[in-house]
Order: structure tokens, then C-alpha cells, then sequence
């Protein structure tokens, strides 16, 4: 299914909602959706780049991450 069909599919659906509740607890996540996509597309400098390739490549070494089977894991 595409996107543009998902969101006509949601749309419809909300116009048919009578919970007011339901209404505004939907507006609450997309206003927070919206400020937390916002913050992803800013675009960090070089310094900032390289500094958390820096810090990547120290937690690597000192055995601060987690494998994929570990995440995975968490969330089965």
C-alpha cells in the first residue's frame, strides 16, 4: 500500500472519530512527531560529524554498544 493511500485511509478514518479524547491524544503525537522530525533534519557541521565518529569509534573500543541480536531481542 502507499503512503498517499495510508494517509487518505487515516484521514478518513479520523474524520469518522467521535471521541474528542481520541482527537486530541492524535494531535498531542503528531505535534510531537512533527517537533522531533524537525530536530533529525538539522544538519550538523563537519565538528559535530567527526566528533560522533569519534565518540563511535571510543565506545567500540571500550565495549560500550550493543550487538543487533541484543536490540533485537529487546523487542521481541
Amino acid at each position: 500500500m502507499s503512503l498517499e493511500t495510508r494517509k487518505i485511509e487515516f484521514v478518513q478514518e479520523f474524520l469518522n472519530l467521535q471521541s474528542e479524547d481520541i482527537v486530541s491524544r492524535l494531535e498531542k503525537i503528531l505535534r510531537k512527531e512533527k517537533k522531533t522530525s524537525e530536530k533529525i533534519l538539522e544538519p550538523m557541521t563537519i565538528a559535530e560529524f567527526n566528533e560522533r565518529i569519534d565518540k563511535s569509534e571510543s565506545d567500540f573500543k571500550n565495549n560500550r554498544f550493543k550487538s543487533s541480536s541484543e536490540l533485537l531481542a529487546k523487542y521481541e
